[in-house]
């Protein structure tokens, strides 16, 4: 029986990957009492004796373990921020970093939500020569609050809310957001682009847009649509023509669901590619479990909803 500590069960991530394999009967969780959170002999205990540990943390916090989990010759996959582009680990975007990659990696860093839509759109394309590494690209991404974790959920559930919450709110303003680095890095980009995000007033569900000019590109609408066809090929992401609901295009409709839709909108003038998932499926908890399923030699979509299962 393949044995999982969750580091962090208490979390917004920790508590929803928890409740996602609570039921597999492939794995045995192994957890602490709650006030032995912080005990490094409970923590300890609990990394010798996994064959697994999803580290979902604070980066800091993730920082100091992971050394400690590894010592133990544990396996790891953190869910922060902190080693998505350390030396090392493995960027937990199977599609793109490659399953069997995945498969044997004895640290994986489980991408950031927003990052993931950026990379799953331009990474086949530079990798096609169909958008430039020197392109100086803008990025939009909107998600439901529940990204923000506990405090944001607090305020945006609260009886008294703000009445600023009502309305689409962007954030990230310093162009500082914590998931440029990744996005810059794996694709190679010579500059980080402009990163719009904004958080809605709706649970979850994220879509993710970069416009582009017909002279950003070379090549046509049509390259850009078999270069996605032809790169992601497996179940959980896959471009869909005609993806819209009667011209609009909603963030939320991938809620509840572990699979990421791509589609390409507009004319060879001006164009919109478009990811869609749930920033709480493939953008963090879904993930997680999809790169859990590979290192353990499990089906890969083992426990993940997919297509219209709800």
């Amino acid at each position: 029986m393949t044995k999982v500590f969750i580091d962090g069960s208490y979390g917004t991530t920790g508590l929803r990957i928890h409740q996602r394999l609570q039921s597999r009967t492939d794995l045995e969780l192994i957890s602490i009492p709650y006030e032995e959170r912080h005990s490094e002999s409970a923590r300890r205990r609990a990394y010798e004796e996994a064959d697994f540990v999803f580290m979902c943390l604070p980066d800091a916090a993730a920082k100091e373990a992971a050394p400690k989990a590894e010592a133990c010759h544990t396996r790891v996959i953190d869910a922060s921020t902190a080693h998505r582009t350390a030396e090392g680990w493995v960027y937990g975007f199977p599609e793109i970093s490659g399953t069997e990659t995945i498969e044997a990696a004895p640290l994986v860093a489980n991408p950031g939500c927003h990052a993931s839509g950026v990379n799953a759109l331009i990474y086949p394309l530079i990798r096609n020569g169909i958008l430039s590494p020197a392109q100086k690209l803008q990025c939009f991404s909107i998600t439901g609050y529940s990204g923000g974790g506990k405090k944001m959920i607090g305020e945006y559930e609260s009886d008294c809310r703000d009445a600023l919450m009502d309305a689409p709110r962007m954030y990230g303003l310093s162009q500082q957001h914590k998931h440029l680095p990744e996005i810059t890095a794996l694709n190679g980009l010579e500059c980080a682009p402009i990163f719009c995000p904004i958080v809605s007033d709706y649970y979850c569900g994220m879509e993710t847009i970069i416009p582009l000019f017909g002279s950003d590109i070379h090549g046509t609408m049509e390259d850009i649509r078999n270069a996605y066809r032809e790169f992601y090929t497996g179940p959980l992401v896959y471009y869909k023509e005609d993806a819209d609901e009667n011209g609009f295009v909603s963030a939320n409709t991938m809620s509840g669901r572990d699979d990421m839709e791509l589609s390409l909108y507009g004319n060879p003038d001006r164009m919109l590619l478009v990811a869609r998932f749930d920033n709480l499926g493939k953008g963090a908890s879904g993930s997680a479990i999809q790169n859990l399923n590979l290192m353990m030699g499990a089906p890969e979509t083992t426990g993940l909803v997919l297509g219209g299962e709800r």
